[in-house]
C-alpha cells in the first residue's frame, strides 16, 4: 500500500481507524471521530484505561482489545479501517527456477523462470519453494453487514 493512501486513511476523521502492530510490547493505535465519550466507549467497562497520545492525536489500546474494538466500531459507525502488517508469500518451484527454455506452468507465471535460487527461497520439495517478502502495511475498509 502506498504511503499517501495510508496517510490519507490515518488522517481522515469520519471513519474509525485501527493500526494493528505486532511487535513485542506494541499496542494498538486507534483514531476515532471526535466525541466527548470516546475514552469511556473504548474502555467499555474494563479495568484498563485507553491512553490518549495528545501530540499524535490517537489512542493506544492493549492488543487483546483488537477484535472487540473492530466489532463495536462496526456496530457503532458501520465502517472501520484496519491497517496491519503483512508479508507477501511467493510460491514457485525449483524446476521452474532451474528451467531452460521458455515454457512455464508455475504459479509464479514465469517471473522466476530460469533465474535460479539466490538463497532467498526455501525449497520444501522438488516441486515447491516459497519465500516471504518484506513486511509492509496493508489497509482494508471493513463494513457492517
Amino acid at each position: 500500500m502506498d504511503k499517501l493512501t495510508l496517510k490519507y486513511v490515518w488522517g481522515q476523521e469520519r471513519i474509525p481507524v485501527v493500526l494493528r502492530r505486532t511487535g513485542k510490547g506494541q499496542r494498538l493505535r486507534v483514531r476515532l471521530p471526535f466525541a466527548e465519550t470516546n475514552r469511556q466507549w473504548l474502555q467499555n467497562g474494563r479495568r484498563t484505561s485507553p491512553v490518549w497520545i495528545d501530540d499524535k492525536k490517537y489512542w493506544e489500546l492493549p492488543k487483546a482489545w483488537f477484535n472487540d474494538f473492530v466489532e463495536r466500531a462496526l456496530a457503532k459507525y458501520g465502517k472501520v479501517y484496519v491497517i496491519q502488517p503483512y508479508r507477501e508469500q511467493e510460491k514457485c518451484s525449483p524446476a521452474c527456477q532451474n528451467a531452460i527454455g521458455h515454457e512455464c506452468q508455475c504459479s509464479c507465471m514465469g517471473l522466476n523462470h530460469g533465474a535460479g535460487n539466490d538463497g532467498s527461497w526455501f525449497e520444501v520439495s522438488d516441486t515447491f519453494a516459497t519465500r516471504w517478502g518484506d513486511e509492509e502495511l496493508a489497509c482494508r475498509l471493513m463494513t457492517a453487514r
